[in-house]
Formats: C-alpha cells, structure tokens, sequence
C-alpha cells in the first residue's frame, strides 16, 4: 500500500476514533444531566454500539496504520515523537478499556431504572463519576497525539 493511502486511512481512523469518543461522551454525559430515564437509556445504548462499531476497530486499525506508515517513509522508530504518540496511545487505550464495561453497566442500568419508571440510582452515578474520571486523561492524550502526528517534533 502507498504512503498517501496509508496516511488517508491512518487520519480517517484517528478522526473515526476521536469523533466518536467526543461526541459519544457529549451525548451520555448531557443525555445523564438532564435526568431523563428514558432518554439516558436510549443514548447510552446506542453509545455502547457506536463504540463496539467505531472505537473498537478504530483502536485496532491506528497501531496498523501508523507502524506501516513509520516503515513506508522510514521514520525511526526511535524517534521521541513515535515514542511519545505510542505511549499516550497506550494510555488512552487503558483508560478505554475500562469506559467500555462502564458504558455497559450505565447502559444497563439506565435500561432497569427507565423499564421501572424508576429514576437514576446511585450505582449510575457512581459508574458516571469514573467515567468522566477515565475519559480526561485519554481526551488529553488524543489530542497531544494529533499535535504528534501533524508536528512530528524533534
């Protein structure tokens, strides 16, 4: 595969990547502050598969992407920028691995409480605060990442 269709695939998918996360977490985060049983468990449903359909295979696609790009245009892979752009990544895929079984669990929830009529129990809250807790560092991290990519600094 040539560099230019390898870095067109390597920009989709970090923006595929990125895009859905961002807005993945507007979506449940806004959807839980209004309170709205039936509506948290209707976007956090469809959070869940957006995240299955585009985040998943994104995060598998990115590290391909990027090594074979490393190697078409002959970057050392010793260069801080690589290194750097692969240890954020390592971290934010850390802090997504557990948002995925969160996002599950608040779907869950969400489901229980909206098919009682009941509203958002505690649980929902608790797994909400950890949420949010886990996605900063991995949003800081995509975006240093970006900064990365386009700058590749000394």
């Amino acid at each position: 595969m040539d560099y230019v269709t390898l870095k067109w695939l390597h920009i989709m998918s970090s923006t595929f990547l990125f895009g859905t996360g961002v807005g993945s977490a507007f979506y449940m985060l806004f959807a839980s502050l209004a309170r709205d049983v039936r509506a948290v468990a209707f976007v956090t449903r469809y959070v869940v598969i957006a995240d299955w359909l585009f985040t998943a295979t994104t995060a598998v696609i990115q590290p391909l992407t990027g090594w074979l790009l490393i190697r078409t245009a002959g970057f050392p892979m010793n260069s801080r920028w690589i290194m750097w752009s692969i240890g954020l990544y390592a971290l934010a895929i850390a802090c997504w691995l557990p948002v995925v079984w969160l996002q599950m669990r608040l779907r869950d929830v969400a489901a229980r409480a909206a098919a009682a009529g009941q509203p958002l129990p505690p649980e929902y809250w608790r797994y909400l605060r950890i949420w949010v807790l886990l996605g900063i560092p991995a949003f800081f991290a995509f975006v240093i990442i970006f900064y990365l990519m386009v700058a590749k600094p000394a």
